[in-house]
């Protein structure tokens, strides 16, 4: 390690020493999230290390383990940022007016396409939301488990809120689609990312390649289904024909 990288590390870790006030401790905490951020634009979730994101940030692991209890901690927070985000930017991509202009199935499909096509534009949140379940839910108290639960509660009630006004012919069932809207993109993304191996097997075996699953289409038509089966078992009197 060069003098000047020695001397630029210690300088950083002093600058974050142990916050002495709750104000100091939020532009700790925000710091980090943000170096976790530009990491997340660059390599996977599953890349994504304490060791690295110590590396990066000129931190200890001891000092991000100051504000934040591990690697899942940190990107349960970037999940609900980038969804919270994405939430309040989709707003202004939906269709305006009033529904009953339209025929519910063209309402159905603008909501589908509108999803997609903001999801495609959004790999990051995509790809948190691959590792939800099964990852970053693993490895955190129960205090981080439930703040991000009801953070997760309220962005599917805002997402519902949003598509409850394109198609309010779902009533009551709005928010389990929205629920389910969540998870299949999350699903569809993973399933769309062959591994190396599987790349590879599609270069030994061209057959094979024209069941690789393209993110966007798939979702789509995911998407789709979901959206039309839920209006088809609405207690209401809405009909997707």
């Amino acid at each position: 390690m060069s003098t000047d990288h020695r001397y630029r590390k210690v300088a950083a870790m002093m600058a974050f020493q142990r916050a002495r006030s709750e104000e100091n401790r939020e532009i700790r905490r925000q710091a980090i999230l943000d170096t976790a951020t530009q990491m997340l634009g660059q390599m996977s979730v599953n890349d994504i290390s304490l060791n690295e994101l110590s590396r990066r940030s000129l931190l200890a692991k001891s000092a991000i383990l100051r504000y934040f209890e591990s690697r899942e901690a940190v990107l349960l927070e970037l999940l609900d940022r980038a969804w919270t985000r994405w939430t309040a930017e989709l707003a202004d991509q939906l269709p305006t007016g009033d529904p009953a202009e339209k025929p519910v199935r063209q309402r159905c499909d603008e909501l589908a396409s509108t999803l997609t096509r903001s999801l495609g534009l959004r790999p990051e949140l995509c790809d948190l939301l691959s590792a939800q379940a099964g990852v970053l839910e693993h490895n955190v108290s129960p205090e981080v488990a439930r703040r991000y639960k009801k953070a997760a509660v309220t962005n599917v009630a805002a997402l519902a809120d949003l598509t409850h006004a394109q198609l309010p012919e779902l009533g009551e069932t709005t928010g389990t689609l929205c629920g389910q809207i969540i998870m299949a993109a999350g699903a569809v993304w993973v399933s769309c990312l062959p591994s190396a191996s599987m790349l590879a097997a599609y270069e030994i075996d061209p057959e094979l390649a024209k069941f690789r699953l393209p993110f966007e289409s798939t979702l789509h038509t995911m998407l789709t289904t979901l959206i039309t089966g839920s209006l088809a078992l609405a207690p209401s009197e809405g009909d997707v024909d």
